[in-house]
């Protein structure tokens, strides 16, 4: 019998922190940086985005969004026997994130490790668990994406440190005897390396280079737009699908100006689009699967719909899957 897998549950956690652009625009004047709600709100849909506490973790803002998805399958955490997260800012440079979630929920003796690929990288990572599923090596995945980006902010930079935030998100992947994940498409281009990266390494125990993020941010939409377009285009002949056939198209939520411009390239109007960058910011790895549940908590996604999850991030990586929920 084929194997499928199809999405069982999602779940979601945003620190209790809200800072809005007034707030943050406040913080930035102290420093001699000039901004504010209208400029941010112009160039970038944002007007909030959370933050974590100084103590708290990746791993920390993991569990309560896996509980959640785990708890909306229907399952228990003992019935996981994969864990995937999808990071880059892991809680140490190693155990991976996903060893420290395995733990704090209790889980013992299934394999878990962290995929880096930045913004694309939960759409990397239920790529990953599918496959593993479609093996028959797994029965129910959890895949989580998971930020703490107010870390590696430069806060002397105001064209960067505007658009970030810190969250979690997270779904139950388990097989299935129909389809739910249709295709996917995944792309990197280390020629990119320079317009999105942070700079630093460890060695000898000390911190080389510059721990902070760097962006181009002209470079990155050019590119952003283009390759979007054209994961999502393959993914959908991948799975003998059209662009009509999309219910939802849940992006990387980077800047709505990307947003608008992949659903102008797919025919797609806005109100199809899933957007969740006006109160969340850019949470890198966490953007998708924090829209995608609160999408579906929301009551706009609901089962049988046809959605298409699409990334873009440092590497250059970038990806996109399709499926039926």
């Amino acid at each position: 019998m084929t194997r499928f897998s199809r999405i069982a549950g999602t779940g979601s956690y945003l620190p209790p922190r809200r800072v809005t652009n007034a707030e943050l625009a406040a913080d930035l004047a102290t420093r001699g940086i000039e901004t504010s709600d209208e400029w941010i709100v112009e160039r970038t849909g944002i007007r909030a985005r959370h933050f974590a506490a100084a103590d708290v973790t990746t791993s920390d803002l993991a569990v309560p969004a896996a509980r959640h998805a785990i708890e909306a399958a229907g399952i228990t955490a003992a019935d996981i026997d994969l864990i995937i997260v999808a990071t880059s800012t892991p809680d140490m440079v190693f155990p991976s994130a996903a060893c420290l979630l395995q733990n704090k929920l209790g889980i013992v003796g299934c394999p878990a490790f962290d995929v880096q690929a930045v913004c694309s990288g939960f759409v990397y990572a239920l790529t990953v668990a599918d496959a593993l599923i479609k093996a028959g090596t797994a029965q129910r995945a959890l895949v989580v994406g998971a930020e703490v980006f107010s870390r590696i902010l430069d806060f002397n930079d105001r064209t960067t440190c505007v658009l970030f935030g810190d969250g979690a998100g997270a779904v139950v992947l388990e097989a299935s005897e129909t389809p739910g994940l249709l295709a996917s498409d995944l792309h990197a281009d280390g020629r990119h390396a320079g317009i999105l990266c942070v700079p630093g390494s460890v060695s000898g125990g000390v911190a080389t280079g510059s721990p902070l993020l760097r962006m181009d941010g002209q470079a990155v939409f050019k590119l952003a737009v283009g390759v979007l377009e054209s994961a999502a285009r393959t993914t959908l002949a991948k799975a003998g699908r059209q662009e009509s056939d999309i219910d939802w198209l849940i992006p990387h939520q980077a800047n709505i100006r990307i947003m608008q411009g992949t659903a102008r390239k797919l025919k797609l109007p806005m109100d199809k689009v899933v957007v969740t960058v006006d109160e969340h910011g850019n949470t890198s790895a966490a953007s998708i699967p924090l829209a995608l549940d609160a999408a579906v908590r929301g009551g706009q996604v609901k089962r049988g719909d046809t959605v298409m999850l699409e990334g873009v991030g440092g590497g250059f990586t970038w990806g996109a899957v399709l499926l039926d929920y």
